[in-house]
């Protein structure tokens, strides 16, 4: 079991440098499944940029409540491995967008069982240190206990076909590092504990009409600078956006980023066992490009410091780090640098 603990920590870190590429995770899209926004090129200018693994959100539900045939959706996740595999990228598929809760978690568990046992079949005799399975992403605030059950059984379901694939598992409310921090490890050794960092929210979500009017206050420089720090948006009031408008002097800056990130560090010492941040980033229609690149650079520098591998969100979408469509040419230089992008001489 030892070996397995080993193979986590190394296959763990051969993911470091990712970046997830958020296209079959969209639900809102209907063209979204039969669209191929994602080309070979894309791959290559990856490996160019220096990444080293992509995650594949998928809406496996969606599709399936949409009547998309499995088939097709295999077609499209089959394209990406190819353009990986092609490219020396490692590959992490994750199950998107379930609809797991406290209630109904017992007939769910099985529903994300069956798409998984699909999948493990589908993708048995693909390497094992090149191709791994994300559980499910950002598990719902529910009772910690109840998720922890549905993904022993999740975990149970796939090891009885695959005892050498290494499984990304995260924590409820939403793969929260205080969740995760409060988390007895599983019973599997060849795990890796993964979370979501968006810390402080208040500055990565401004603006984001998704979460609500929590985060309509925009134009929120990091890190915090009391001279261009905006009035407080009328909507945000007596909601929490309130409450981090006059916490963001304390949380806006790179200490804050680096004590939050030794909560998750902490932990994975405590039980030995391997962690990743297969997310982070900044929403980029409201944050100025030199603002996301500070933050983008302090908490790569602080994953890297910690031994942490991270994988950014996202490629090509409304987190991009790109101004515009995917290439060097727009790509920042201060990107560049917060990426460290270093080209080859």
């Amino acid at each position: 079991m030892g070996q397995d603990r080993a193979t986590a920590f190394k296959r763990a870190t051969s993911l470091n440098n990712g970046v997830s590429i958020s296209w079959l995770e969209q639900t809102w899209n209907p063209k979204a499944i039969t669209s191929n926004r994602i080309k070979a090129a894309d791959f290559k200018l990856l490996k160019v940029l220096g990444f080293k693994s992509v995650r594949l959100p998928v809406a496996f539900e969606h599709f399936a409540k949409t009547k998309i045939p499995i088939a097709t959706v295999l077609n499209r996740i089959d394209e990406v491995w190819k353009n990986c595999n092609n490219n020396g990228l490692k590959l992490v598929i994750d199950y998107h967008y379930g609809s797991l809760n406290d209630t109904n978690y017992t007939a769910e568990t099985q529903v994300i069982i069956k798409t998984w046992v699909m999948l493990t079949k589908h993708y048995l005799k693909v390497p094992a240190d090149k191709l791994f399975f994300e559980l499910y992403n950002e598990p719902p605030p529910m009772n910690p206990q109840l998720w922890k059950d549905a993904a022993y059984n999740i975990i149970n379901a796939i090891r009885k076909i695959d005892q050498k694939r290494t499984l990304l598992v995260g924590a409820s409310n939403y793969n929260s590092i205080y969740e995760l921090s409060r988390l007895v490890r599983l019973p599997d050794e060849n795990l890796i504990y993964t979370f979501h960092f968006y810390e402080p929210f208040f500055f990565t979500h401004q603006g984001a009409a998704w979460v609500g009017n929590q985060v309509a206050t925009t134009g929120v420089p990091f890190p915090y600078n009391v001279e261009n720090f905006p009035v407080l948006n009328p909507k945000a009031k007596a909601t929490w956006g309130e409450t981090n408008y006059y916490q963001y002097k304390t949380d806006g800056n790179e200490q804050s980023v680096k004590d939050k990130l030794q909560i998750v560090k902490n932990w994975s010492v405590r039980y030995y066992v391997p962690v990743i941040c297969s997310e982070y980033g900044v929403y980029n229609q409201y944050a100025d490009l030199d603002s996301r690149c500070l933050y983008i650079k302090a908490v790569r520098t602080n994953l890297k410091q910690m031994q942490i591998p991270g994988m950014l969100w996202d490629y090509d979408g409304n987190f991009s780090i790109f101004k515009g469509k995917p290439s060097l040419i727009t790509l920042p230089d201060c990107m560049k640098e917060a990426i460290g992008y270093a080209p080859k001489k």
